[in-house]
């Protein structure tokens, strides 16, 4: 740390020195917690102690982000017992965490007025909770993970020692994931590797790739912002799944998630079920309807096909972007909604906009958080884990027993483009697991086109074979959860051979 960011840090806390010294005690001690609830345990003690309030809280998100959990309190000198409650990811009843996980920002009150902040989340005391100091607690990767907070039942202003407190908690958040780590169960030396379920990202959608990564951190940076999303890629992508993914793991998760295709019906049918009508606005309109952005009030309208909305009702859906206004067919009033819009298209906007065909205004609008979602050739590593998925799922639907896949097979798979990407592939395997009897998936069951890759000229024989191998060698480092020996010995290969192959194939630790 250089001397300004020092001299920064413990400007605004009494006796600098004083509270350096205790601070770098309480890193030491943090750094020699051998057990995730000592680390934790020690982190919300040091917060009280450092700051001299009477409260201490951590609070962390789960894996899936969509629930907040009290792990560890400290009140008046004590640790207090671990419970079980949690709070959901709408956080209705405690405003002021919401603000600072949704705002990512410090939250301080010198005066904390019951009256005016809803402070129930707070303990039971003696005394009313008179200041308050929230703190959102990033990780490695600059998400947030959780909140610590300090609370006093004096009027005191906190807010000095948010820097360091905020960088004590950030270092309990390594220790912890270094401490699960290292206690992650790991397969006997001995023992058959079992196979994997597909991983999940905790969004509900299965890819380790490092296209899909980033995918899943572009996921984590939406859900508890209410701003609109595009969502763009090629047909059978999977941008639907996105959309569910990002409600259904968001602050609107408990309320409506409403899909409309805008290429499947006409405009005028469109608008109407979009806006609703009052009767009488057309022939056959006997009673009022409400509209899609009605039933979708609190929660989220994902128009997919968003490309080809006519321009007239682009036009409308501008206005409630931008208004929150919803006008009926032949009503002379609007009233509000509260709705986020996911949108989605396979055509790029930008060069509609440009032909005329779509409006800039509602460009910009839609596109202010932008996702595009990889093919599935630019996902080799993730191939064969979905074609796994889908099959255990065919099986499981036709209460089958499991079917093997043939080396054979996974060879065809793994060297085969997917024009149709993710619904293709999930087509060919329900096929394959139809026509199988024998209980092995062999190449004749998968209804490949035998022209897709020889169409593609940018390719020579040899890296048509290495992208092969490297996706087998990938799909068997992770099956093995990346122990070398074991994966060597699945292949029937000396295990310094299989690092040679690694080495030339450009597989290091971070692609398992």
């Amino acid at each position: 740390m250089s001397s300004p960011d020092a001299t920064a840090l413990f400007a605004q806390v009494p006796q600098p020195l004083h509270y350096a010294e205790a601070l770098l005690e309480c890193y030491a001690s943090l750094a020699r917690a051998a057990t995730a609830d000592s680390l934790l345990g020690g982190l919300v003690r040091a917060a009280a102690q450092l700051s001299g309030g009477e409260l201490s809280q951590l609070y962390l998100l789960d894996d899936s982000h969509t629930r907040l959990c009290l792990s560890a309190e400290w009140l008046d000198g004590l640790l207090q017992p671990r419970e079980a409650a949690s709070l959901p990811s709408d956080y209705r009843d405690a405003q002021l965490l919401q603000y600072c996980l949704c705002q990512n920002r410090t939250l301080s009150l010198a005066g904390l007025d019951a009256s005016l902040h809803d402070s129930s989340f707070l303990p039971p005391a003696r005394l009313p909770w008179c200041s308050l100091l929230c703190l959102p607690l990033l990780d490695e990767r600059q998400r947030c993970s959780g909140l610590l907070l300090v609370a006093s039942q004096s009027s005191r202003d906190l807010q000095g020692f948010a820097a360091s407190l905020g960088r004590l908690g950030g270092f309990a958040l390594a220790q912890l994931h270094l401490l699960q780590r290292l206690r992650a169960p790991r397969p006997a030396e001995d023992a058959s590797p079992a196979v994997p379920a597909p991983l999940a990202s905790g969004y509900g959608l299965i890819g380790d790739s490092p296209r899909m990564r980033g995918l899943y951190q572009l996921i984590g940076k939406v859900l508890h912002n209410p701003v609109s999303v595009l969502v763009t890629g090629e047909t059978g992508t999977g941008k639907e799944l996105v959309a569910r993914a990002i409600h259904d793991c968001g602050l609107r998760r408990s309320r409506p998630f409403i899909v409309q295709n805008c290429a499947s019906l006409p405009e005028n049918l469109l608008e109407s079920e979009l806006f609703g009508y009052r009767k009488g606005a057309f022939t056959g309109a006997d009673r009022d309807r409400p509209g899609l952005f009605d039933a979708a009030d609190g929660g989220t309208l994902f128009l997919d096909e968003i490309g080809d909305m006519p321009l007239a009702l682009q036009a409308k859906l501008l206005r409630v972007l931008q208004e929150g206004e919803v006008r009926p067919l032949g009503s002379t009033e609007t009233h509000r909604v509260d709705v986020r819009i996911i949108a989605a298209t396979h055509r790029h906007l930008r060069t509609q906009v440009e032909a005329g065909r779509f409006r800039e205004d509602l460009f910009y609008r839609l596109s202010h958080f932008p996702i595009e979602l990889p093919p599935l050739r630019e996902r080799d590593s993730d191939v064969l884990r979905l074609a796994r998925h889908f099959a255990a799922n065919a099986c499981a639907f036709l209460q089958r027993d499991p079917c093997r896949w043939s080396d054979a097979a996974q060879e065809r798979l793994a060297s085969y483009d997917f024009p149709g990407n993710v619904r293709e592939l999930k087509s060919i395997v329900e096929r394959a697991v139809l026509l199988c009897e024998g209980g092995e998936l062999l190449p004749e069951h998968l209804n490949l086109r035998h022209d897709d890759n020889a169409a593609d000229s940018t390719l020579s024989l040899r890296e048509r074979l290495d992208r092969v191998e490297r996706n087998l060698l990938l799909d068997c480092l992770r099956k093995n959860r990346g122990n070398q020996t074991h994966a060597a010995r699945e292949l029937g290969l000396p295990r310094r051979t299989l690092l040679y192959r690694m080495d030339k194939l450009n597989i290091s630790a971070s692609d398992i």
